[in-house]
């Protein structure tokens, strides 16, 4: 999918996954909170979508959340507004991220690089934004290490692409990879399903 289809879907279940809030913090809520619990200062969350992060992280932190979609931010903002947190969203192409280099002191975003069209673009991105000592925590979802779960799966991508715009499939891993980040420590849950990452950003002569 495009950038444009990925907004296009978005507008239509932005208020859906809005809902889903409880069912997604069953699933994914204790991934989230081992990940982005102590990061601080400036936080940039990519592709932040309805805000399921936010709840996760240090009232302290200074955030901006950018996503792709305006029907998603609005949602999120919402749940910014029930937060004590300092923080501003904006709509923005995680593959063009409109910061200067070295912008913040850590970058985080979750179950979002099956969406991108490029997704190493947008790591590439994220290690770019992120100061030198700062980090980079992901939390991603890709194809099961069970077999039948893995084989409905693969039975259901190419429909759930086509409805939703993820890849579900995906092996985050070898995406992170293929960025050619330096991973410090990561985790896998959920029958395989949840990959986490902890991520040393490039100092700029190394990019």
């Amino acid at each position: 999918m495009s950038t444009a289809d990925i907004q296009e879907a978005y507008a239509r279940y932005a208020d859906r996954i809005r809902r889903f809030e409880a069912v997604d913090r069953l699933v994914t809520g204790r991934y989230r909170r081992e990940r982005f619990a102590d990061v601080t200062g400036r936080v940039l969350d990519v592709a932040c979508g309805t805000g399921p992060n936010f709840r996760y992280l240090p009232d302290t932190v200074d955030l901006v959340g950018i996503d792709i979609s305006p029907e998603m931010l609005a949602n999120a903002e919402e749940r910014l507004d029930q937060r004590s947190i300092d923080g501003e969203l904006r709509q923005m192409d995680a593959q063009n991220i409109e910061f200067p280099d070295d912008s913040f002191d850590a970058v985080i975003s979750a179950l979002s690089t099956c969406t991108f069209p490029d997704p190493v673009a947008a790591l590439r991105e994220m290690e770019r934004v992120c100061k030198p000592g700062g980090t980079i925590r992901l939390v991603e979802h890709g194809r099961s290490d069970v077999g039948l779960l893995a084989r409905y799966q693969e039975w259901r991508a190419d429909a759930h692409y086509e409805k939703a715009g993820c890849r579900w499939t995906q092996q985050p891993r070898e995406i992170v990879a293929a960025a050619d980040m330096s991973v410090t420590d990561t985790t896998t849950g959920l029958f395989g399903i949840i990959t986490t990452f902890e991520i040393d950003p490039a100092s700029g002569d190394d990019r």
